[in-house]
C-alpha cells in the first residue's frame, strides 16, 4: 500500500510538467475547493480547517542557487521544492508540483480516516487492548482518529503537527507531571492550534535550555536543519520540521542578543524577566495557567505514566 502511494506520487509529479502552470493550476484546485466546502458540496466538508486561507510561498534567504520554496495550503500542510532549482522562480513552481502531487494524493478515496483504518493503524502501532482507554497513550491516540472520521489524512496530520511540537518541546511531560487528564490537554490544544503564543513560548523554553545548557540550542537547530532537508528530498509534509526550525532560530536570535549584551555590559533595566525579554511580549502565560488550573484538566482521569510516549502520526 505504501510503495503504490509513493509511486503514484512520482507519477503525477512528472506528468506535472514544465507545460503546466503548475502554481495557477494550485491555486485554481483550492480556491475551487473551498468554495465547495463553503457551498456543502464537499464530501469532506465537515469541520474543515481551510476556511479562506490563502496559499502562502516563502523563500529561504539565499545569496545564489539551488534556490529553496516552501508553500503552505490553506489547512497549515507545507511542501518544498523537491529538486535542485537555479532560481526562486523554479523552486516556487516545483514546491506548487509537489504541494499539488500531495493534494491529488490526499483526496483519494484510500486517503479517508474510516474505521478500517483506524484499526489497522491501531495494530501497526501497539496492542489494541487499551484502545478504549483515552487515559493511555493508544487510547488517547484512538480518540484523535475517531474524530477525524470522514476526513483525510492530510487534514489529520496538521492537527497532529502541533501535538508532535508540543511532545518535542517537552510540553506534553511537563502537562503530565501537572496531572493534566490527556483528554483535556487534546481537547485544548485541538481547538486551539499553533499560533504566534505558542512559538514564542516554545522559544523561549530552549532559550532557558541554552541558557543553563551551552551549546545545546545549536545543536538542536543543526539537526532539525538536516531533518528539514531529508524530508524536503523525500516530497513530504514539512510543518513538523519547518515549525522546529523556525522556532530555534527564534530562540538562537534572542540568546545572540543576550551574548551581545553580556560583551559590551549592558546592565538589565530590571530582575524581572517579563520586563527584559522582547519574546515575553508575545507570549501570554495565562494560556497555561488556565488549562492547568481548569477543573476539567485536574478532575478527570490523570495520565499517571511518564514513560509512555505519543503514538507517531507519520501516516
Amino acid at each position: 500500500y505504501t510503495m503504490s502511494v509513493d509511486v503514484l506520487k512520482q507519477n503525477i509529479y512528472s506528468l506535472l510538467s514544465h507545460k503546466v502552470n503548475v502554481v495557477a493550476f494550485l491555486h485554481n484546485w483550492w480556491e475551487q475547493k473551498q468554495a465547495g466546502e463553503l457551498d456543502g458540496s464537499s464530501g469532506t466538508s465537515h469541520g474543515s480547517t481551510c476556511g479562506r486561507r490563502p496559499l502562502l510561498y516563502e523563500s529561504s534567504p539565499s545569496p545564489g542557487p539551488p534556490y529553496v520554496c516552501y508553500v503552505t495550503l490553506p489547512g497549515g500542510s507545507c511542501f518544498g521544492n523537491y529538486k535542485v532549482c537555479e532560481s526562486q522562480a523554479e523552486a516556487q513552481r516545483d514546491a506548487a508540483r509537489v504541494a499539488l502531487m500531495n493534494t491529488m494524493v490526499n483526496e483519494l478515496p484510500c486517503r479517508l480516516i474510516n474505521s478500517q483504518f483506524i484499526t489497522q493503524t491501531l495494530q501497526q502501532a501497539v496492542s489494541t487492548e487499551d484502545a478504549d482507554d483515552p487515559s493511555t497513550s493508544i487510547g488517547s491516540y484512538n480518540l484523535l482518529l475517531q474524530s477525524y472520521v470522514g476526513r483525510t489524512m492530510l487534514e489529520f496530520q496538521e492537527m497532529m503537527t502541533v501535538f508532535q511540537l508540543l511532545h518535542w518541546n517537552g510540553t506534553l511531560k511537563a502537562l503530565r507531571e501537572r496531572r493534566c487528564s490527556r483528554q483535556s490537554v487534546i481537547s485544548y490544544y485541538s481547538q486551539r492550534g499553533l499560533d504566534e503564543c505558542m512559538r514564542s513560548s516554545m522559544a523561549l523554553d530552549w532559550l532557558g535550555r541554552e541558557q543553563r545548557s551551552p551549546g545545546i540550542l545549536g545543536m538542536e537547530l543543526q539537526a532539525a536543519r538536516r531533518e528539514l532537508l531529508l524530508a524536503r528530498r523525500r516530497g513530504v509534509e514539512l510543518r513538523f520540521h519547518k515549525e522546529k526550525t523556525e522556532i530555534l532560530s527564534l530562540a538562537m536570535s534572542q540568546a545572540y542578543v543576550y551574548h551581545t549584551a553580556e560583551v559590551f555590559d549592558d546592565p538589565p533595566p530590571s530582575t524581572s524577566k517579563e520586563d527584559h525579554l522582547p519574546l515575553n511580549t508575545l507570549y501570554s502565560q495565562h494560556t497555561d495557567e488556565q488549562m492547568v488550573s481548569s477543573p476539567s484538566a485536574t478532575q478527570q482521569n490523570h495520565c499517571h505514566t511518564s514513560g509512555k510516549h505519543w503514538p507517531s502520526s507519520s501516516l
